[in-house]
């Protein structure tokens, strides 16, 4: 590890390496640097709640979990968590990593929109969606110090992000409303376009195929 932000050593084995270059080429700066900062506080969150995880897999977790909001990368039959999941989980079988540990990568990004309960599964899992958690919602942010908040967005600034990410998981979904279905995700379409209309659970379920 040879770069160290917050007193967190970012992963630089010969997969980190290919993985950092790949977000960097084909996420662009917003991606990449909120995908850096959920590596370094979902991090910071383990080490408040005396959780360690294995960092290559809590890397490529934080770097791949917003990858199926990018074009090229994404597709339109299934939701954009599992894009980045399936393309993690192939990328680590290559590197030989176990089929274990690129099993708990997948959940890690599949499982980061879905609160309640990562936090209950390997650190890996838990602390993508912490990190995520921190960085776009502001939770646990009284877990960090000034100090390390500070520096992580030193490194990684986040001006506009609030919008700009809103923004971005609109694009990234906008062409596949169906799949937001039960999902924080639907939020944001309605947000967008007031036009767009949520599948209902309760009317899903009385409009089954049941009689009863």
């Amino acid at each position: 590890m040879t770069e160290t932000i917050a007193d967190v050593g970012i992963p630089d084995s010969p997969l980190a390496q290919e993985v950092t270059r790949f977000i960097r080429d084909t996420s662009g700066d917003l991606l990449f640097h909120h995908s850096r900062r959920v590596f370094l506080f979902g991090t910071l969150q383990g080490r408040a709640r005396g959780l360690e995880a294995d960092p290559e897999l809590l890397y490529v977790g934080a770097m791949f979990h917003d990858l199926g909001l990018v074009a090229g990368h994404r597709r339109t039959d299934q939701r954009f968590e599992v894009d980045g999941a399936d393309a993690a989980r192939d990328l680590l079988l290559e590197h030989g990593r176990s089929a274990a540990d690129a099993r708990a990568v997948w959940l890690a990004i599949a499982l980061h929109t879905t609160p309640g309960v990562p936090e209950h599964l390997e650190p890996e899992i838990a602390l993508v969606t912490a990190g995520v958690e921190t960085d776009v919602l502001g939770l646990a942010l009284d877990r960090l110090t000034p100090e390390q908040i500070a520096e992580v967005t030193g490194a990684h600034p986040r001006p506009g992000f609030k919008r700009q990410i809103l923004a971005a998981f609109r694009d990234g979904f906008a062409d596949r409303p169906d799949t937001t279905f039960g999902t924080v995700n639907d939020d944001v379409l309605a947000h967008f376009d007031p036009a767009f209309r949520r599948t209902d659970f309760a009317d899903v379920v009385l409009g089954s195929a049941w009689p009863e």
